[in-house]
């Protein structure tokens, strides 16, 4: 309900007893997520991991990472704060920008022609219902895609590793390691909800535009192409991104076949298209 969204994140922020600590650990967790998720997709690419059998795992993988955004979207528009509602507002005009579908998906996303209290029922149920729901489906699926294809190995030419090197015991090898990492990242967000908090701004007025709007980190990089081309075709270009990156696999092996490209453009065409995108992300930072 728009009349005790904020009031009720303040009274956790402000109020409860360590609601500030649990809130600042919910916050940085979901953004070292999204990097961890981001940083995982890299390393697949460029080691090769997603080429055959592990297509169809590169494909639930890009799922996983659009599912981890809208995570960070809806939880970061459920604060209901200026820069919240408002970066709701542009992220609705985006979606309805998009061809054929995006009227009808601008209207279920909202609830209705605008951002209301509609908007803020139905992205609690996203980010508490629906998301969560798609996110085990789709780990569950990769997980046992993992576990019929194993681990793609990096090894060099040169390099040769016996066969009872290629495994080592669950416990306590594997037990503790996991064990020690949870420690450390457990330690590393306690240090970042103790230096930086999260905050709250001030309360969604609808009435009032800010004079900056800017969102998350993760979506700087459309934020960036918006101002630099137009709403429709940030809208078409992030499609024709996204559609690309999800069935990459297919095209390269396509290419290959038919064109005879060289495996190795992959490599490429991935340095250029991430120095992009952290080019527009580090561009709207600064600007920001």
């Amino acid at each position: 309900d728009p009349a005790g969204a904020y009031e009720s994140v303040a009274h956790i922020t402000r109020e409860v007893r360590f609601g500030w600590y649990i809130r600042s650990l919910h916050k940085w967790s979901a953004n070292l997520m999204i990097a961890a998720v981001f940083l995982h997709l890299l390393r697949v690419f460029f080691t090769g991991a997603y080429r055959h059998p592990r297509q169809l795992n590169w494909c639930a993988g890009v799922l996983l990472l659009a599912t981890t955004l809208g995570f960070g979207f809806t939880g970061y528009s459920l604060v209901y704060e200026q820069l919240s509602f408002w970066g709701a507002t542009v992220a609705s005009n985006l979606v309805a920008a998009i061809p054929v579908v995006g009227r009808v998906a601008a209207l279920l996303m909202r609830g209705g022609p605008e951002i209301s209290g509609n908007t803020l029922t139905r992205f609690f149920v996203f980010h508490i219902g629906l998301l969560p729901t798609v996110m085990l489906v789709l780990l569950l699926v990769h997980i046992a895609m993992v576990r019929l294809h194993g681990v793609t190995e990096l090894e060099f030419r040169s390099e040769r590793v016996a066969p009872a090197d290629r495994t080592f015991p669950f416990w306590p090898d594997h037990a503790t390691t996991e064990l020690l990492i949870g420690v450390l990242l457990m330690f590393l967000l306690t240090v970042l909800a103790l230096t930086l908090p999260a905050g709250l701004g001030p309360k969604a007025d609808p009435t009032v535009t800010p004079p900056h709007i800017h969102p998350e980190w993760y979506f700087y990089f459309s934020f960036r192409l918006l101002k630099l081309t137009s709403l429709e075709g940030s809208v078409l270009l992030t499609l024709v991104i996204g559609v690309g990156i999800f069935f990459w696999p297919f095209i390269e092996d396509a290419l290959h076949r038919w064109l005879r490209v060289p495996r190795d453009l992959s490599v490429v065409l991935g340095v250029i298209g991430f120095l992009g995108f952290l080019t527009l992300t580090v561009w709207e930072c600064l600007a920001g």
